[in-house]
């Protein structure tokens, strides 16, 4: 699989009593990675468009996982876009550890304009953003 690689070692506080990380580290770790995939191209998570405050909103989120992961654990983690819809992108994440897949999981966000009063409501992925997405430049 390619895509945008990052890693991560986990810590004490990621592990649970049987000393393996949590499952619910998991979806830190895939946000974590997917924060530094978009600012790799130039997307930043929060952010002004055209004068509107754009966020990127989970919607979904799923992990399998195969493999235990301990602490000190060298984690490689690869994202890619799997879709990007008019108003989402759905992220894949493939965890590695010593090159063996030991999880993988998903994410979908939804483009949405954030208001004053924080509401927020799904807008088209503004151009500029599909661009550096579709690797067109960042």
């Amino acid at each position: 699989m390619s895509g945008f690689i990052a890693r991560r070692r986990v810590e004490f506080s990621d592990t649970d009593m049987g000393g393996v990380v949590h499952f619910s580290r998991y979806f830190v770790y895939m946000e974590t990675a997917e924060h530094a995939y978009l600012r790799a191209r130039g997307i930043e998570i929060d952010t002004q468009v055209d004068g509107r405050r754009i966020s990127w909103p989970r919607v979904a989120v799923r992990c399998e996982y195969a493999r235990p992961a301990r602490y000190g654990d060298e984690l490689e983690i690869v994202v890619a876009m799997a879709r990007r819809g008019r108003t989402s992108v759905t992220y894949s994440f493939t965890f590695r550890r010593d090159g063996e897949e030991i999880a993988r999981g998903e994410s979908t966000a939804v483009c949405c304009a954030v208001s004053s009063d924080g509401t927020f409501e799904a807008v088209p992925i503004p151009p500029v953003m599909v661009a550096r997405l579709d690797g067109e430049g960042a």
